[in-house]
């Protein structure tokens, strides 16, 4: 959605959707935003706890029924599983995901890798298809004028009829863009704590491909889960940079991230939106 400044000062209803790399601030704004005032939409929140519920809670049976006596309370029914998935703690998505390389290492098969994957990616056109319905809600059911949209970092890997028409129909779509220095942070970050990710299944070939020759391996089941996603993250980086400012040139706007920091209050952020249009 496009719009000048004095439009978005004086729309009544906003519909604000963040995004960026994962760690640029997103979730730091909203936090700033009142919840009396604010709908709190998160994709991650409703991919682990609608679209991904049932798969994160199969695999966590499957891990379970690997110890012979969880095995039998399992099958029997004698246990029930349910994940404590909130807005600040998305952990069993992240585990659902997992890693790819060697099982003894945690890391899972190439197929099983991709088949998650995939279901990653369905997921999160589904909760960005949900985003109209749950703008509705938020004024007629919570009674929430304004609505925010925290979407997850990945979600620049999708195309414009999976999701941002979509979003560019209900919703300001603004990119906060990180420079250098904040993604030499997020690089340090992940050399440092190496997480599961998302990743597009086209550039996952091509960067396995590379990494097995480098590594001078033939298989992923010899990869080092951890040292993959260490050695993958700068170019994943560098991967979706692109895609992002073609999305927000396109549909939306680019604020800098570094000014998140300076940001205080509910006032402050619109100021900060409203400066990039």
């Amino acid at each position: 959605m496009k719009m000048s400044r004095a439009g978005f000062i004086d729309w009544p209803n906003k519909v604000i959707t963040l995004m960026g790399m994962s760690g640029v601030g997103k979730t730091t704004l909203a936090s700033l935003l009142p919840k009396n005032e604010w709908f709190h939409y998160s994709a991650d929140y409703r991919i682990g706890t609608r679209y991904l519920k049932e798969p994160i809670l199969d695999n966590i049976k499957v891990q379970a029924m690997q110890q012979p006596f969880l095995r039998d309370l399992v099958l029997s029914d004698s246990l029930s599983f349910r994940c404590n998935i909130t807005f600040q703690h998305l952990k069993p998505v992240a585990c659902f995901l997992g890693k790819i390389g060697n099982p003894a290492l945690g890391g899972l098969s190439i197929d099983e890798f991709k088949r998650r994957q995939r279901l990653h990616r369905q997921a999160e056109i589904a909760a960005t298809t949900d985003v109209a319905e749950f703008i509705g809600k938020a004024r007629n059911l919570y009674g929430r004028p304004h609505f925010l949209n925290d979407t997850g970092g990945s979600i620049c890997e999708l195309t414009n009829d999976e999701a941002w028409n979509e979003l560019a129909n209900h919703s300001l779509i603004i990119y906060l863009k990180a420079d250098s220095a904040m993604e030499k942070v997020m690089i340090e970050r992940a050399q440092a704590d190496p997480k599961p990710l998302y990743y597009d299944e086209a550039f996952l070939d091509r960067n396995i491909a590379e990494y097995l020759a480098l590594q001078g391996i033939t298989e992923t089941s010899e990869m080092n889960p951890d040292e993959y996603v260490q050695w993958v993250f700068p170019r994943l980086i560098a991967h979706r940079r692109p895609l992002y400012e073609r999305i927000a040139a396109q549909f939306g706007y680019t604020v800098d991230a570094s000014k998140v920091l300076t940001v205080k209050n509910e006032q402050d952020v619109m100021d900060l939106i409203s400066g990039a249009l």
